[in-house]
C-alpha cells in the first residue's frame, strides 16, 4: 500500500512542475508579442459540434470557445478523476474511518471557511466582487505535491499523505460550492435528460456491471445535458466517477474504479492540467500600475490564500492533536505541519477554474490571476523553506523499509539494462 502511495505520489508531483512550467511559459507569452495570438487562440477561436436538420438548419449544436472547450470539456476529466479518488478514499483509502477522516477533515474546513472570511471581510463594501468568495478556498493538489517532491527526504511520506487527504476533502468541498453557488439559470428539460443518465449509471452499478463502456456512453450524455442545463458541466464527471464500481464481487483483485484512475492520471497530470494552465495563466502585465497589486479581488484571493490558509488549516490541527482528539502524523513535527498548512495556500487550478465561473469581465479575470498566483508563488516559496530548515524526524522502520526496497529495485534495474546493453552489443 505504502509503495503504491509513493508511485502516486511521483506522478502527480510531476504532473505539478509540469504545471508549473505550463503557467510560466503562459505568463512570458502572455509578456511579448505572441499575446494577440495567444488571446485570439483562447478567447477568440470558436469551435462548434453540431448536427444539421434536412434543410441545412441546426438542429443541435455545441458553440464555444477554445478556453471553455478546455475548461468544460478537458476539465472535465480532471473532475471524473477526482471522483474517482474521493470514492477511493472514502470506501478504502486515507478518509475511511473516523480515525483518519478526523484530522484532514479538520484541517480542510478551516482552510476552506477562513480565506472566504478574509476574502469577505476586504470586498464587503464592493457587492460587484463578492461572487468571488470561494475562489481562495482550494487547494492545488498537483501544485503543492510538486513542491514536496522537489524537497525529497525532507518532507515524510505522512506529510504527503496529509496534505493529499486535506487536498482530496478541499476538492469535495469545492464540487459541493460549484454546484450549489455557480449555477445559472436552469434548463429543466436538459436536467431531465442528465436526471435519466443518473438513474442509467446507477442501475449499472446496481446490476454490477464491470464495463466501463456503457458507463462511459452514458457519462458523455449526461456531460451534454450538463452543459445545457446551467449547472457546471465538469459536476457530470464527479458523478460518473461515483458511479463506476470500485470491487468486482466475482474477481477481488479487480478493480474497474481504480484500473480507470491508474489510466487517467497520466493524461490529467502530463496533458490535462497543463493545458489548463497555459491556457489560464496568461496575464499580461502591460498597463498594469502598483495599485491594481490593492485592487480588493487581488488582496482578497491572494491573502485569503496565503495567510487564510495557514491559519485556517494549521489552527485546527493543532487543537486536534493537542486535545487529544487525533494523534500526530508519523515523523513529523509542527514545522512540519506548518509547512504543509503553507502549501495549501497553492489554489493555482481549482481557483482559476472558480475565477472563471464567478467572474465575466477581463478586467477581473486578469485580478484572479494575478491574485491566485501571487499567492501560490509566495506559499510555495515559503513552504520550501519551512521543510528545507525544518528539524529532521526518525523515520519509521516501515519507512525506512520502503526506502531499501526503492534502493534494491532501482538497483535491479540498472543491472538489467546493463545487461541488456551488453547483450545487444555481443550480437
Amino acid at each position: 500500500m505504502m509503495r503504491s502511495a509513493r508511485h502516486f505520489f511521483h506522478l502527480e508531483a510531476s504532473g505539478g512542475i509540469l504545471l508549473v512550467l505550463a503557467s510560466v511559459l503562459a505568463m512570458v507569452v502572455a509578456n511579448t508579442e505572441l499575446y494577440n495570438l495567444y488571446n485570439y487562440f483562447f478567447n477568440e477561436l470558436h469551435f462548434s459540434i453540431g448536427f444539421t436538420d434536412a434543410s441545412q438548419g441546426i438542429w443541435f449544436n455545441i458553440d464555444k470557445h477554445i478556453l471553455h472547450w478546455i475548461n468544460d470539456g478537458l476539465m472535465a476529466v480532471f473532475f471524473f478523476l477526482i471522483g474517482l479518488e474521493i470514492k477511493r478514499e472514502l470506501l478504502e483509502g486515507e478518509l475511511s474511518s473516523r480515525e483518519k477522516i478526523l484530522l484532514p477533515l479538520l484541517a480542510a474546513m478551516g482552510g476552506m471557511a477562513m480565506p472566504a472570511l478574509i476574502f469577505y471581510g476586504l470586498n464587503m463594501d464592493y457587492p460587484q466582487n463578492l461572487s468571488g468568495w470561494a475562489i481562495p478556498a482550494a487547494t492545488d493538489i498537483a501544485f503543492a505535491l510538486g513542491i514536496l517532491a522537489l524537497m525529497g527526504s525532507k518532507a515524510p511520506i505522512s506529510l504527503k499523505i496529509l496534505l493529499t487527504a486535506i487536498a482530496i476533502i478541499d476538492d469535495l468541498g469545492a464540487i459541493i460550492i460549484i454546484a450549489l453557488f455557480y449555477t445559472a439559470d436552469l434548463h429543466v428539460n436538459a436536467l431531465f435528460v442528465a436526471g435519466l443518465c443518473v438513474v442509467g449509471l446507477i442501475i449499472l452499478n446496481s446490476a454490477k456491471v464491470m464495463k466501463v463502456t456503457p458507463y462511459a456512453i452514458l457519462g458523455m450524455i449526461m456531460w451534454v445535458a450538463v452543459l445545457n442545463s446551467g449547472v457546471h458541466a465538469t459536476l457530470a464527471g464527479v458523478v460518473a466517477a461515483l458511479c463506476i464500481p470500485l470491487r468486482n464481487p466475482k474477481d477481488s483483485e479487480d478493480s474497474p474504479s481504480k484500473k480507470l484512475e491508474h489510466e487517467l492520471h497520466p493524461w490529467v497530470a502530463f496533458l490535462i492540467l497543463p493545458i489548463f494552465g497555459f491556457a489560464n495563466a496568461g496575464i499580461s502585465f502591460a498597463g498594469m500600475q502598483f495599485s491594481d497589486l490593492l485592487n480588493p479581488v487581488v488582496l482578497g484571493i491572494a491573502l485569503g490564500l496565503f495567510l487564510g490558509k495557514q491559519l485556517g488549516v494549521f489552527v485546527p490541527l493543532w487543537l486536534a492533536i493537542k486535545s487529544g482528539l487525533s494523534p500526530k502524523p508519523t515523523s513529523t513535527n509542527w514545522v512540519h505541519l506548518y509547512a504543509v498548512s503553507v502549501l495549501c495556500g497553492i489554489g493555482f487550478t481549482m481557483s482559476l477554474f472558480i475565477g472563471g465561473l464567478a467572474y465575466d469581465t477581463q478586467e477581473n479575470a486578469t485580478f484572479v490571476r494575478l491574485g491566485v498566483i501571487m499567492a501560490s508563488v509566495a506559499s510555495a516559496a515559503l513552504g520550501c523553506l519551512l521543510l528545507y530548515f525544518a528539524p529532521i524526524c526518525k523515520r519509521t522502520a516501515i519507512e525506512r523499509e520502503i526506502d531499501r526496497e526503492e534502493k534494491s529495485l532501482r538497483r535491479i534495474r540498472a543491472k538489467q539494462k546493463l545487461f541488456f546493453k551488453r547483450k545487444r552489443e555481443t550480437k
